[in-house]
């Protein structure tokens, strides 16, 4: 049964050279465990997004803590281009792995499966295909003239997201963000952080039961108020529109990247 823990106890699995799953922005994206990571200085992260990423990305890419980045996209969206990332993908200081939505979630729906591998069909005569020498293109075994890809699973060490809120059993509701109930499946280990504590038992609700993932996925959880922050909680919180607009202004240069993390990530907790 997952513990409620300290958000630094939580995060403790999370160690250097491990590779670190986390959803797209829409989804519930865990910023507050994000700044913590960066704080403590995590190094060398295999950082898997399904299937983007925008700010959590570019944050952990500027602050040094990411080897090998595997994505479709990493972008601030409204807000402009992802910069701490450009500037690596530039200068080639971070190891690229280009992919796919629909590519990303085969390879997690493998290892959720437990089979080594997972066939798709549409990235056949694709750039993308021809970068990635690990996928591979056979012909179908039930037909003829008929090329399929098999795409490697995807076992992350650790999935890291927020949520609206769990129980102290360790079931945390996600109500229809249902890609995270896979990233918890093919992972070996779920840290989530959460909005509050439900009194209750959330699997026990009729309405709240199908929304939720069960404790058992779950190593640990940490209660962090805005936890998402300053990226949306679907259903919950916005996006803070003039935070974000800050951000990209000052992590356009290094120099106002590593002012923003004083600001925004050493000095203080964001709120």
């Amino acid at each position: 049964m997952a513990m409620i823990r300290s958000l630094d106890e939580a995060l403790a699995s999370i160690t250097d050279g491990c590779m670190l799953a986390v959803p797209r922005e829409s989804s519930g994206v865990a910023m507050a465990a994000t700044r913590a990571l960066i704080r403590r200085g995590i190094r060398n992260l295999h950082l898997v997004t399904l299937p983007t990423s925008s700010l959590q990305a570019d944050l952990l890419i500027g602050a040094g803590s990411v080897a090998t980045l595997e994505t479709s996209a990493v972008s601030l969206g409204e807000f402009g281009p992802a910069p701490r990332f450009t500037a690596a993908v530039l200068a080639g200081t971070i190891r690229m792995l280009d992919a796919t939505c629909p590519a990303l979630h085969a390879q997690f729906q493998a290892a959720e499966k437990g089979v080594p591998f997972m066939p798709l069909r549409g990235l056949i005569g694709s750039d993308v295909l021809a970068r990635r020498p690990d996928w591979r293109v056979i012909d179908n075994p039930f037909g003829a003239d008929d090329p399929i890809v098999l795409l490697p699973s995807l076992a992350p060490d650790i999935v890291l997201f927020h949520a609206p809120m769990a129980d102290r059993f360790g079931n945390a509701f996600i109500g229809i963000q249902r890609e995270l109930i896979t990233l918890a499946h093919a992972a070996r280990k779920t840290v989530v952080t959460v909005e509050k504590i439900y009194d209750g038992d959330l699997l026990r609700d009729p309405l709240l039961a199908p929304g939720t993932l069960p404790g058992f996925y779950v190593e640990a959880v940490a209660i962090e108020p805005r936890g998402a922050w300053p990226l949306p909680l679907p259903d919950h919180y916005a996006i803070d529109a003039a935070h974000m607009t800050e951000y990209a202004r000052l992590a356009a240069t290094p120099e106002g990247f590593a002012d923003y993390l004083q600001r925004y990530v050493y000095e203080r907790r964001a709120a």
